[in-house]
């Protein structure tokens, strides 16, 4: 048979933000070798496999280095170009959410409202707490926990359930996990309204701490972001994390007093079970704000600077992994 010529290198691979093609970087030293066309090529003896890599390296290109400036900035730009489709699965994930539902987005307000009356006569009636504020109490730790529970499980799932339009047309997967977690933060905040009706009917009046609200909502919202990108990285490759996850969200729940008052509990040994806690730390800077308290400066730097990190390291590891994903969904 013919011989052929070929060259062999190493090569980065990287995804361009706008095609799926790859671009290929050569060493700085390239030597020519003939070989038999047909021989074994890295343990296969495929012809194609080797014509295909001819192909897509027959053009050099220069090394693209970025740095975590550029990165992010390459970030923004690309959801500032799809912003439009953002928004279309945004409304998506909301439309079915409820859809062959009845009262539709209204058990956005139904639903917490129903869910505060069981835990108040669960938790205040039975056990005896004759507080007048406590569904406002169990209410504002309930809303905030929901949100972080249903946006970390959408997101989660969110990579493989749009599988379909992953394999067929080319979408920037941040996309998705992103556009998870917005669309149950939409739902959230149509759902305070509840807690605002709530707290006038029980005299929880508005105080000028209220301005400590937005810092616990953006909180809440990067947090569960940085969360997300993570399980939905892990969810694409162990299938068993979403039940994993659910586990874990319950014992979430129990330590970040929702339905009982934790006085007794930071005054223990066991105070680090809460402290270390950044969904209560969330938790505790919104209920300062609704009931009319300044904020713990130690819990706000604990939660930011916790939000910061996971959503670092989600965008890292996404970033690593999502091109090995079309393999596993």
């Amino acid at each position: 048979m013919g011989e052929i010529l070929f060259r062999p290198w190493f090569f980065d691979r990287m995804r361009n933000a706008t095609t799926d093609r790859w671009k290929r970087c050569w060493i700085s030293s390239i030597f020519f070798k003939k070989a038999p066309f047909g021989a074994s090529f890295f343990g296969e003896n495929k012809v194609a496999r080797f014509l295909k890599m001819v192909y897509y390296d027959l053009q050099p290109c220069e090394k693209i280095k970025l740095n975590i400036g550029d990165a992010m900035k390459e970030y923004v730009n690309t959801f500032i170009r799809y912003r439009f489709l953002l928004g279309e699965l945004v409304k998506k994930g909301i439309k079915l959410k409820y859809r062959r539902s009845y009262l539709g987005i209204i058990w956005s307000l139904l639903e917490p409202l129903l869910t505060m009356i069981v835990l108040t006569i669960v938790f205040g009636t039975l056990f005896g707490n004759k507080d007048r504020t406590f569904p406002v109490y169990i209410l504002t730790g309930r809303l905030l926990y929901t949100f972080y529970s249903s946006a970390t499980k959408a997101a989660l799932k969110s990579v493989r359930a749009n599988s379909a339009m992953i394999k067929k047309v080319y979408v920037p997967k941040d996309l998705y996990p992103l556009s998870s977690v917005l669309f149950n933060y939409v739902i959230f905040l149509i759902s305070l309204i509840v807690l605002a009706i709530v707290s006038i009917v029980l005299g929880v009046k508005p105080t000028v701490y209220l301005i400590q609200a937005p810092i616990a909502l953006i909180l809440i919202l990067i947090m569960s972001y940085g969360v997300g990108m993570i399980l939905a990285t892990i969810g694409v490759f162990f299938r068993d994390m979403e039940y994993l996850w659910s586990v874990a969200l319950m014992l979430v729940m129990y330590t970040c007093a929702i339905f009982y008052y934790p006085t007794k509990l930071l005054k223990s040994g066991w105070a680090w079970i809460l402290k270390y806690n950044p969904l209560y730390c969330v938790i505790d800077i919104f209920r300062c704000s609704v009931f009319g308290e300044m904020m713990n400066i130690h819990y706000f730097e604990y939660a930011l600077g916790f939000s910061i990190v996971m959503i670092l390291i989600g965008l890292f590891c996404f970033k690593k992994k999502q091109d090995d994903f079309i393999l596993y969904i």
